[in-house]
């Protein structure tokens, strides 16, 4: 039996089943099964399905949003890194934050009623995929007001463009012949970062 604590254990069969199933087909009797534990148990330490979905983005997949955090606070006290090396940063960890994503909550779309249940919950929680646009808005914000990017930039427009780049990327490449991107996760931040930049700066 894994010796890892029942909520740790509850979160990794989360996350492996709903990035092979699908979040719409697991269900949290699945998961308590995957885990070990009850489903009883299982609801000791989340409400829902939602806010285990939700705590599988926020612990189990690149820290997108504790990213943002950093990159504000470093920026302010501490511009010691370009604005290119941190749009890098950022498009690497969404590019790998989407390539996760994308498969556990695609299945959402064939769903209309359990994606509306959805998006309530993850209202109820204050997330969402606008919660990277806006915070990768605040930063840029930020390093506009340091006068680090052009004062006519469109922030919020920028913001947009990487993170809706790195989440094509996470789907746009499966029918080609070599059902990958043709750029490493490492190229492909480095010329969208270099090229949004190119525009704004």
């Amino acid at each position: 039996m894994d010796q890892q604590p029942a909520r740790a254990r509850i979160i990794e069969a989360a996350h492996d089943l709903m990035r092979d199933i699908g979040l719409v087909r697991t269900t949290t009797k699945q998961i308590a099964l995957a885990a070990g534990c009850s489903e009883a148990a299982l609801y000791k330490y989340f409400a829902n399905k939602e806010e285990l979905f939700v705590t599988v983005l926020r612990e189990r997949l690149p820290k997108l949003g504790s990213l943002f955090g950093r990159l504000l606070t470093e920026s302010a006290e501490n511009p010691g890194r370009t604005v290119e090396e941190n749009l890098t940063d950022i498009a690497r960890e969404a590019a790998l934050f989407y390539e996760q994503t994308f498969p556990m909550a695609a299945s959402l779309y064939a769903e209309p009623q359990l994606k509306r249940r959805h998006e309530d919950v993850m209202r109820e929680l204050g997330t969402g995929p606008h919660r990277p646009i806006q915070g990768l808005d605040a930063y840029l914000r930020a390093e506009q007001r340091a006068g680090r990017i052009s004062a006519d930039a469109d922030t919020y427009a920028a913001a947009s463009l990487l993170l809706g780049a790195c989440a094509q990327r996470a789907f746009a490449y499966e029918m080609s012949p070599d059902g990958r991107p043709p750029q490493s996760v490492d190229d492909f931040a480095t010329h969208i970062a270099r090229t949004l930049l190119t525009g704004i700066a």
